[in-house]
């Protein structure tokens, strides 16, 4: 009998001696992981381009690219890596060292000589962290897929308009039946996409083919797999999110029905997110939801704290009982959390 048992994460190990490197790649391996080593960030970056790992644990002082210079080069050249772990192995414990990879987006450090059972440990507590806001993330999608699912072709529906993510309803052979609010506005803009008679179509030309691509294979799906598919939109300085869902649909449909969804994420810096929903959402004071909000709309604890007239400690107190009340463990993910699901709603 068959099982479709996911495989073991995927550790990318990028380590320029080879004998810690090989200690590093055993070690994981004999936990149950899938491991791929790179000796320097070139080479890393080189495997980036065609593979995905869910974890990077990665060396700073390195020949050629650095472990700071791969860390950078990875957020920018794979924003769809942007949650993946990224994990620095240093000989230098300074704390301005932790303070520099921390600000550039690393999510934690191992002190060499590397104690491996401290490595597992960070490893696996990393991973389950991921899981859990992709779980999250899942959960709020799906519950919104089975929400559009209901609704027919040929209405306004204004509730979408509430929505801060770009919601495009589509009907079988791919046409766009509804755009809401924010897809109005994202596709008027023309920076990542544009809606001309009928259909969706991808600024650059690559995101366009791609975009067609996921929607031809959403036309093939079974209804019932619930299935989703990501596609990343390129601006000339941006890129945008978009995922393709199908619906439920009626057991016959008319050609009025949506059977797809298309959610697109727009920048940050234009998201507006309601801070009654987010009290609501996660029981928060009206202080930490005006925190969170700000910081989902791309300003730092600093302006945080300058914006609100406290001290940065403030702040961080602040931060801190978000990340609890939330259960997220770091500020990207909390910011994550707001923005990506259907909580990120536009008070009109």
């Amino acid at each position: 009998m068959m099982t479709d048992t996911p495989p073991a994460p995927l550790i990318l190990v990028v380590e320029d001696e080879p004998a810690l490197r090989r200690d590093i790649l055993e070690e994981l391996q004999e936990a149950g992981y899938r491991t791929l080593a790179a000796q320097d960030g070139e080479t890393a970056m080189a495997f980036l381009a065609g593979i995905t790992p869910d974890l990077v644990l990665c060396d700073i002082t390195m020949p050629r690219l650095d472990g700071y210079g791969l860390l950078s080069a990875m957020r920018t050249e794979r924003p769809d890596l942007a949650a993946t772990p990224f994990v620095f192995l240093t000989a230098m414990s300074e704390p301005q060292e932790v303070i520099k990879g921390k600000l550039q987006g690393a999510d934690d450090y191992l002190v060499k000589p590397v104690d491996y059972d401290l490595l597992l440990a960070t490893v696996s507590a990393r991973l389950r962290q991921v899981n859990r806001i992709r779980g999250q993330q899942n959960t709020e999608i799906a519950n919104l897929r089975r929400a559009l699912g209901g609704l027919s072709g040929g209405g306004g529906h204004p509730v979408l308009d509430l929505i801060a993510l770009g919601v495009v309803l589509l009907d079988g052979e791919g046409r766009v039946i509804h755009a809401n609010h924010a897809a109005r506005d994202m596709a008027q803009d023309a920076s990542f996409f544009s809606i001309r008679n009928d259909r969706l179509r991808a600024s650059d030309p690559d995101c366009d083919a791609a975009l067609h691509r996921a929607v031809t294979d959403m036309k093939e799906a079974v209804p019932e797999s619930e299935k989703v598919t990501g596609v990343m939109l390129h601006g000339t300085e941006q890129s945008i999110s978009a995922l393709i869902g199908t619906l439920e649909t009626p057991a016959n449909p008319t050609p009025e029905d949506p059977q797809f969804a298309l959610f697109l994420s727009p920048p940050a810096q234009t998201k507006k997110v309601s801070e009654k929903l987010l009290i609501d959402l996660f029981d928060l004071t009206p202080t930490e939801a005006h925190v969170a909000a700000l910081l989902s709309r791309g300003a730092r604890p600093s302006e945080v704290a300058e914006a609100l007239g406290v001290s940065p400690t403030t702040i961080s107190f602040h931060i801190r009982n978000l990340l609890h009340k939330t259960g997220t463990n770091r500020q990207t993910d909390l910011i994550a959390l707001i923005l990506a699901g259907p909580m990120a709603v536009e008070t009109p």
